[in-house]
């Protein structure tokens, strides 16, 4: 039986660990000798309490920086697998649902404290599986305990009474009560992070989950799973089902018990699942709701009078960290005319210096892109780019053999109509435009169907203010990089095609898990 925390302290961020102490970064080596030694990670299903094969063969993962190197070996579930599932999961609804949430958030504080004692362990597998630096690894870890600790606290708030207006007549109240069965859909660039919060944010609300990770990152997947059959939740509760998008991913979607959609990854496949999603199919009693993250096309605007020294550090952070394979990464930097020059003067050296190899070297910068698709993807926007009038100054060709490398590409002459400027290519590919004023900046900004993330640099507090007003995405910063959301701190999401501005790691989030139920009774 699970024991119930007596004191729940503020939420605080769990601290990036400082890798330029000698004693840290002996943990992590070890941690990556410990976790290469068990290559191939066999992955299995995990339905109703069981491991499974799969009704469809099995898959691998692929070390994108040593492509020689199988890191798992998974299970493969049929549609019959997925739907067993989905049944269990509705099944297990009755009994989870009425938990109190201070049982439900018990399991996200033990399953956190977990995860805290073994974060290298789990940062390592990032570093072969998805080609995480050292600290980007770090980073996704610390964000995946953040979001278990955060949401914990949250189901507490809700199921605390709500404040409603009082009647003189009539005693009543509102609660939350959750959804239940919800298909949860992550990527593989946060394969940690994303995946533990769009999990546990559903779990803790009382809902129960059909979970199918990224193809390309089931092992990390998998360490989740074990974590949560670690400390005791229930069977049936979490279904882990990896699989194809066209035969797992769909089911799940299209299943009249699924109450909700929660998905992360590109706006292609994100209109597709709104679409099925609005179909009301027999058997089926509701409207399902899509929770949706689906990337986007994000500025970086330095204007006449930035810091332009800060600012050139920012801009090669959030362009090509973790390969520019963020739905927050800049990928289209606008520079004011006035400072064009003496900008790229500063900031192509650091892109020139950028370091490529395998990333559990820790002085490797940039690994391998995730796959040879992703990789052929942003060289074809290279050829558009040269095709187009583009200037090449920076990178454009593949890396170091054995990987999925590519060099990090800087373009400059990019008008708002060409390619590069318009089409998320999810790779170290940087479009500079020029513009004449600040003004034309901000319209250039906004001259996207996406709308996530973006930055302005400037000194001036009266464009600042007017920058914080008309730029239009769901995550503006100020004098800093337009990547690196923390849970609680920068609550994230998107406007436009960029999804459904869920806010995931803010206060609203659980909100989209659970519904308002009013209850009134005389006095």
């Amino acid at each position: 039986m699970i024991q119930t925390s007596l004191e729940i302290t503020p939420f605080q961020n769990e601290p990036f660990t400082d890798f330029s102490d000698e004693a840290n970064a002996a943990a992590f080596r070890a941690a990556l000798a410990e976790v290469e030694a068990s290559f191939p990670v066999v992955v299995r299903s995990w339905i109703d309490g069981e491991d499974g094969e799969g009704g469809s063969g099995t898959f691998e993962s692929i070390d994108p920086s040593q492509t020689s190197r199988v890191v798992a070996n998974s299970a493969k579930c049929s549609r019959d697998d997925a739907v067993r599932a989905i049944v269990g999961a509705s099944k297990a609804f009755a009994d989870w649902s009425r938990k109190s949430p201070e049982q439900r958030a018990e399991y996200l504080f033990q399953a956190a404290r977990l995860m805290r004692l073994r974060k290298h362990r789990f940062s390592a597998m990032m570093v072969y599986e998805v080609g995480k630096s050292w600290a980007e690894a770090d980073g996704d870890t610390a964000e995946a305990i953040d979001f278990m600790e955060f949401y914990a606290r949250e189901a507490l708030r809700y199921g605390r009474p709500q404040p409603v207006t009082p009647h003189p007549v009539e005693k009543n109240e509102l609660v939350y009560i959750p959804l239940g069965v919800g298909a949860v859909i992550p990527p593989w660039n946060f394969p940690l992070a994303i995946l533990v919060g769009m999990t546990t944010a559903a779990l803790v609300a009382g809902n129960t989950v059909v979970l199918k990770p990224s193809s390309d990152s089931p092992g990390i997947a998998s360490m989740f799973v074990d974590l949560m059959k670690e400390v005791g939740i229930p069977p049936g509760v979490l279904q882990f089902v990896p699989g194809s998008g066209g035969e797992v991913g769909n089911t799940i979607v299209e299943h009249p018990l699924i109450r909700f959609i929660s998905f992360t990854g590109s706006a292609e496949v994100g209109m597709g699942i709104y679409e099925k999603a609005g179909q009301v199919v027999e058997g089926q009693m509701w409207l399902k709701r899509v929770v949706a993250e689906m990337g986007g096309k994000d500025f970086m605007f330095i204007d006449e009078d930035a810091d332009l020294d800060a600012a050139a550090q920012a801009v090669h952070a959030a362009a090509f960290g973790f390969q520019g394979q963020k739905c927050s990464a800049c990928s289209r930097l606008i520079l004011h005319e006035k400072i064009h020059d003496a900008f790229l003067e500063k900031f192509l050296p650091l892109v020139e210096a950028t370091t490529l190899g395998h990333p559990s070297d820790p002085k490797v910068f940039l690994g391998g892109m995730i796959n040879e698709a992703a990789r052929r993807k942003a060289l074809d926007g290279i050829s558009k780019a040269k095709e187009e009038g583009n200037e090449l100054v920076a990178g454009g060709e593949v890396g170091p053999e054995g990987g999925w490398f590519l060099q990090p590409t800087v373009f400059t002459g990019v008008k708002r109509g060409d390619h590069i400027f318009r089409e998320e290519l999810f790779a170290p590919v940087l479009a500079v435009h020029k513009v004449a004023s600040f003004e034309e900046g901000i319209e250039a900004a906004n001259d996207t169907v996406y709308g996530l993330t973006g930055s302005y640099f400037g000194r001036d507090e009266e464009r600042i203010e007017t920058a914080k007003r008309e730029l239009y995405c769901g995550n503006l910063y100020i004098n800093r990089k337009c990547t690196g959301a923390l849970v609680g701190v920068h609550p994230f999401g998107g406007f436009n095609l960029s999804g459904t501005d869920s806010k995931a790691g803010g206060r609203d989030y659980l909100l989209l898990f659970l519904q308002a139920k009013s209850i009134s009774r005389l006095k």
